[in-house]
């Protein structure tokens, strides 16, 4: 059985898309730690991230970085933290999460409640940024 992340890389399950290639796809947590947390998953269903093979494990992160780097210029942050948990889902992901400080990425904390509208518009300001990141 496909897992919720393949639904929603499919687009079988709704999501607030901000870049996709053939291979990945990255979209916002609808449980986010702070505005602009981002999951980066691959397009092909494996549940742990360090079952990759070697070119999907490059490959995520260098399509993370273009992500990581769009946040910055839509979230105010000193940085954006990295996390591979993978104990929610059985699909191989990234955590990339805009820092101010260590508190930011402490997956203990109470998430955020955010509007469809807030989610709407740092979806589409990260996706904007996306395409100025080279």
């Amino acid at each position: 059985m496909a897992s919720i992340f393949s639904k929603i890389a499919q687009g079988e399950i709704p999501s607030y898309k901000v870049a996709e290639s053939d291979q990945y796809y990255a979209f916002l947590d609808i449980n986010p730690l702070v505005k602009g947390h981002v999951l980066v998953i691959p397009r092909e269903e494996t549940d742990y991230f360090f079952d990759l093979s070697d070119d999907d494990l490059g490959g995520i992160m260098v399509f993370a970085k273009k992500v990581a780097k769009a946040i910055q210029r839509t979230i105010p942050c000193k940085r954006v933290g990295v996390a591979v948990i993978g104990l929610d889902v059985p699909h191989a992901h990234v955590h990339l999460v805009p820092l101010q400080g260590a508190q930011d990425i402490d997956f203990n904390r109470p998430k955020l409640k955010l509007t469809q509208e807030e989610f709407r518009l740092i979806a589409d300001g990260i996706a904007a940024n996306i395409l100025s990141v080279s």
